[in-house]
């Protein structure tokens, strides 16, 4: 590996272990074996770096989200079983007490305190949106300019964020996949009786 990959992977060990407030560019530079210089030469700064290593983290746990494929070959794209089941994948990677989504939460609380950070992480959030489309619905990633980005996409993003802040506040009482399931299929219910004519 080169300094770039160094830096990265040195980084993503940090953050894990440090948060995003509490690395700095000395941590990582330990943990990469590289040196000062290397930072803004391959990243431009030291919160572009974490900013890539926690996008990094959660590109590798999001393979988790469809169960590795099965969720792409179990349930129907969009229905209700789809949607349990990757929401049950995704609630998984939430479970443990090493599980990365607290730095989603220490952006969200301490955003201020590493605003480049923060603002990067704003701006890749309709990547994400785009990502999720596909494993509750089926296909492809929309192209980044297809309304669905801004509707569906920001409905998954919205309920997963609610659902790292339960996860991390009080996992014994965060809802499960089944329970949002249910919860949904009680709003397209009420929905249904409102729309028919009266």
């Amino acid at each position: 590996m080169g300094h770039r990959e160094d830096l990265l992977d040195g980084a993503k060990r940090c953050l894990l272990e440090k948060g995003f407030v509490r690395t700095t560019a000395r941590d990582i530079v330990k943990a990469s074996g590289t040196n000062l210089a290397s930072i803004g030469y391959h990243y431009g700064s030291k919160d572009k770096l974490l900013g890539q290593a926690y996008l990094a983290l959660v590109e590798e746990v999001s393979d988790q989200f469809d169960g590795a494929g099965r969720a792409r070959n179990g349930a129907a794209p969009g229905s209700l079983e789809r949607f349990e089941e990757v929401w049950s994948n995704i609630i998984g990677t939430m479970r443990g007490p090493d599980s990365l989504w607290h730095l989603s939460m220490e952006i969200v609380a301490m955003g201020d305190l590493v605003p480049e950070v923060r603002d990067y992480l704003a701006r890749e959030q309709r990547e994400a949106a785009r990502g999720l489309i596909p494993m509750f619905q089926g296909g492809e990633e929309p192209a980044a300019d297809h309304p669905d980005v801004d509707t569906l996409g920001k409905f998954y993003t919205t309920l997963m964020m609610g659902l790292i802040a339960q996860w991390q506040f009080d996992p014994a009482a965060a809802t499960r996949a089944g329970e949002l399931t249910e919860g949904l299929r009680l709003v397209m219910k009420a929905a249904a009786e409102g729309a028919r004519p009266s």
